[in-house]
């Protein structure tokens, strides 16, 4: 029998909860923020170390240049990005409006007019259909903006170099308490740095998704993200806002013999330096050095030459090389198709947070329930074992393995993504390709030759394809 829907039941506990605390300004306050956020986009925090490439990922996902925002002082501000009709932005605690003005390099905000009252938080609202159903958060260096985080997002695109040492520590810090740990994986690892992979050879980009293959592999990585994804930053961003100044630049590069100026492509000194032998002034080569860094000048001109020859050509062949499509898709499939579960996990890991740090009589109840919900929320299961699944601390055969990983959603939570049809799919096929799906696994859920962990992880997989079954009831 089908339990409450996860949303539901986090819904009544908070209810719940405000009622217990209702004495409570700062507890009420709380937990009526995340009941209010049930109908909100999904918030996504890009985070990350110091030169890490935030805000140039940001922009590329935005597809403007819209970051960084800097305060006066060079203070930490948590920069807020959301869909809206017109360029528009509010700085916080104030709650006063600031000036925009857009231009062909992006936005300008007039920050500096509150200087020096603190501004901690700037909400911009800017017209895109990325950011409409999701906010994205350009966040201060971790781990000084850990704790905020934790309180304000959903989820979290770490950004980082290599993805070890004390990224791996960050991610796990990000991971405390109860309800994480009940739901560890709300993060996607993403290796920004791509272009610099192997000394910034021409072959980086592909170098740096088998890098990432490989950490998802890693198990110590695998349990604390839902994927592990390389993009080139600056590569992804030309791609975006790439002009046409920009390419008749780089066509020019592209059209000078290679012997002569192929030397020149190996370092910024010498790219622009007096001696470059192309007619390319030292300001415009200085710009396309802003605009792709010195390794995108040489994809670029190397594409160019081998028939990108359009500024449209180029602007999507540079896309696709960098990796954001594979991360945009990402973030659909493993965010936003689970908006509701990783806003329920918000909510429920804030309530755990006000019945800990304010207990009093009938928060031990409350917190039972909380308890009995994470331990019965499907939602949380899926997200648990397919972690498992990709670390290979669960592995079934590679067939099954692939099977039970497409199920539990890891190609997308929708019917036909689940079952690996067309989208044009009959719901009488559905079916079928379900109960088909169910009898599989069933049986394999009580094979003896299964140990203990897969048993289990093949009763997951049963209890998704009885949703599946019930959805098209």
């Amino acid at each position: 029998m089908r339990g409450a829907p996860l949303s539901e039941s986090v819904w009544t506990l908070l209810n719940d909860a405000l009622e217990l605390y209702r004495d409570s300004w700062p507890a009420t306050d709380r937990l009526r923020h995340h009941l209010n956020r049930f109908g909100e986009p999904l918030r996504i925090a890009v985070a990350g170390p110091w030169q890490s490439g935030k805000s140039t990922l940001v922009n590329a996902l935005v597809g403007d240049e819209v970051a960084p925002i800097e305060a006066p002082g060079g203070q930490p501000v948590f920069a807020w990005y959301q869909d809206g009709p017109e360029p528009h932005a509010m700085a916080y605690p104030a709650g006063a409006e600031l000036p925009v003005t857009r231009s062909a390099q992006g936005l300008h905000l007039d920050i500096g007019r509150w200087d020096p009252a603190p501004v901690n938080d700037v909400v911009v609202t800017w017209p895109t259909r990325t950011l409409r159903h999701a906010t994205v958060i350009d966040t201060p260096p971790v781990p000084s903006a850990c704790d905020k985080i934790l309180r304000d997002a959903d989820a979290v695109l770490y950004l980082t170099r290599d993805g070890r040492g004390t990224d791996l520590h960050v991610l796990e810090w990000l991971q405390d308490g109860m309800v994480a740990k009940a739901a560890p994986v709300n993060a996607l690892l993403v290796l920004s740095r791509a272009d610099e992979t192997g000394g910034g050879r021409i072959d980086a980009l592909l170098a740096a998704r088998q890098v990432a293959r490989r950490h998802l592999r890693d198990p110590r990585i695998s349990g604390l993200c839902l994927g592990v994804v390389s993009v080139g930053g600056l590569v992804a961003l030309a791609g975006r806002v790439l002009t046409e100044t920009d390419f008749a630049a780089l066509a020019t590069l592209a059209g000078a013999p290679r012997t002569e100026v192929d030397g020149y492509l190996l370092s910024t000194d010498r790219f622009t330096g007096a001696e470059f032998p192309a007619p390319v002034g030292v300001e415009a080569r200085r710009a396309l050095l802003d605009r792709l860094g010195i390794f995108g000048v040489r994809l670029a001109t190397t594409l160019i030459r081998t028939g990108s020859d359009t500024r449209a050509k180029l602007a999507a062949e540079l896309v696709r090389r960098s990796g954001l499509a594979e991360l945009r898709e990402a973030v659909s499939r493993c965010f936003v198709d689970r908006r509701d579960a990783l806003r329920a996990r918000s909510a429920l890991a804030a309530l755990e947070s006000v019945l800990l740090t304010e207990p009093r009589p009938g928060s031990d109840v409350l917190l039972a329930e909380l308890e009995r919900v994470l331990a019965g929320a499907h939602d949380f299961r899926e997200l648990r074992l397919l972690a498992s699944l990709q670390g290979q601390r669960v592995a079934f055969e590679k067939d099954l393995t692939a099977e039970a990983r497409r199920l539990i959603g890891e190609n997308g939570t929708g019917l036909a993504a689940r079952l690996g049809v067309d989208q044009r799919a009959t719901a009488s096929e559905l079916w079928r390709l379900s109960s088909a799906a169910l009898g599989r696994w069933q049986e394999h859920s009580e094979d003896p030759l299964f140990d203990a962990d897969q048993r289990r992880a093949a009763e997951v997989v049963v209890r998704t394809c009885e949703g599946l079954l019930y959805s098209l009831s």
